[in-house]
């Protein structure tokens, strides 16, 4: 599958480089700036909270 998107993309190979990093670079910040902080309210973990009678039997 890799090589077939590396075939694909135009001129030589220093530009298929150039493209691929652009592209991760790109998929990357969209990752970071849009999904993450979309996906990340709705993570199980986000819900972590101390109850009172876990602090009595803790002595604090």
């Amino acid at each position: 599958m890799y090589a077939l998107l590396w075939r694909n993309l135009p001129g030589p190979w220093w530009v298929k480089l150039l493209i691929v990093l652009v592209l991760l670079v790109g998929i990357f910040f969209l990752l970071m700036e849009v999904v993450f902080p979309w996906v990340g309210p709705m993570m199980p973990w986000t819900d972590v909270g101390v109850s009172e009678g876990l602090l009595r039997a803790s002595g604090s």
